[in-house]
């Protein structure tokens, strides 16, 4: 074989190979990182069973600063990732300008919608999920108030809000809801200490039980309610086992599955995941199996096949910027 031939054979045994590196799925993890616990972690956990089953690897990025997003997006497209995920909306405006520069690319934005062909946006009914955490909250607590923390003042986090205000009202009418918002800034995601400090006082004014919406922030709030002796409960993930006797519940955001199913096959669209496709609901398990009478899981079960059926409305913040 003359040396131009065998140049053009090693050529083709390796096409296969540059290929496959260059459709490795990507995934970019926001601020908080993607041993958070919580949102960030959910999407670790997605990636990784995907790894797992497929036996294929998989590209990563960590944002530790806003400037980054952009950046980060663009260095997958030009190593021609495919699909690309943004974890979370704050990856959105990044994620549509690298979108319609990389139309052969496909994309998929969690908890953002942008509207462009190769974009899939996976959004959630949170509002669902924390009406049901809020019950809990309700029917848990013995003083009759209640409290919620959270990350940054977003209206995603105050669809959080609204929902498990209208669940503890729903159970009882006269419960008080105390609330607080870490900050307005990207950090709020990530300030464990803040988070404890906002807790304690919701605990020094008579609340006994509290929600934490706020990604690592939330860590705080868990230590800050065991120390206490008082109930929380965590978000995204599945935190039940963080501290067993203290978590009531979580109120779990399946970010997992939506990253796994994108990796698996990309849907370009808008996919909307609510207690009927089980893309959030509460968490039940050998942590926390003490601390929820059958009583109370009658009645959250109740209302939960209610708001499948429609029979219950949860209002969202999100369709009016508003609570009511």
């Amino acid at each position: 074989m003359n040396a131009k031939l065998l140049a053009s054979a090693l050529a083709l045994a390796a096409a296969p190979a540059v290929v496959l590196a260059q459709s490795q799925p990507a995934v970019i993890f926001d601020m908080g990182g993607k041993f958070d616990k919580s949102f960030n972690e959910a999407a670790y956990n997605g990636a990784e069973r995907w790894k797992k089953e497929t036996n294929k690897p998989y590209l990563e990025f960590e944002i530790s600063n806003a400037t980054q997003r952009e950046q980060a997006m663009r260095r997958m497209a030009e190593r021609s990732a495919n699909p690309i995920i943004g974890v979370g909306f704050s990856m959105g405006s990044s994620m549509e300008k690298t979108a319609k520069e990389f139309p052969k690319l496909n994309f998929t934005i969690i908890d953002f919608v942008i509207d462009l062909p190769n974009v899939e946006s996976v959004v959630f009914r949170e509002h669902e999920g924390s009406f049901l955490v809020g019950m809990m909250a309700a029917l848990a607590s013995k003083s009759g108030k209640v409290g919620f923390v959270g990350g940054m003042d977003v209206p995603l986090i105050r669809k959080f809000q609204c929902g498990y205000e209208q669940g503890a009202k729903y159970a009882n009418p006269k419960v008080e809801v105390l609330a607080n918002m870490t900050g307005t800034t990207p950090t709020a995601w990530n300030d464990p200490a803040r988070g404890g400090e906002l807790a304690k006082a919701q605990f020094a004014k008579g609340a006994d039980v509290v929600f934490a919406a706020a990604g690592g922030t939330g860590i705080g709030v868990y230590a800050a309610a065991k120390d206490g002796g008082k109930l929380a409960i965590g978000v995204d993930s599945n935190q039940n086992h963080l501290h067993p006797g203290t978590m009531l519940t979580s109120m779990v955001k399946r970010v997992d599955v939506a990253v796994y199913n994108s990796f698996k096959q990309h849907k370009p669209g808008v996919t909307s995941l609510g207690l009927k496709e089980g893309g959030v609901d509460y968490a039940l398990d050998q942590h926390n199996a003490k601390l929820v009478s059958a009583d109370m899981k009658a009645k959250v079960d109740a209302a939960k096949a209610d708001i499948i059926a429609g029979k219950v409305k949860v209002i969202d913040y999100m369709t009016a910027n508003k609570c009511e």
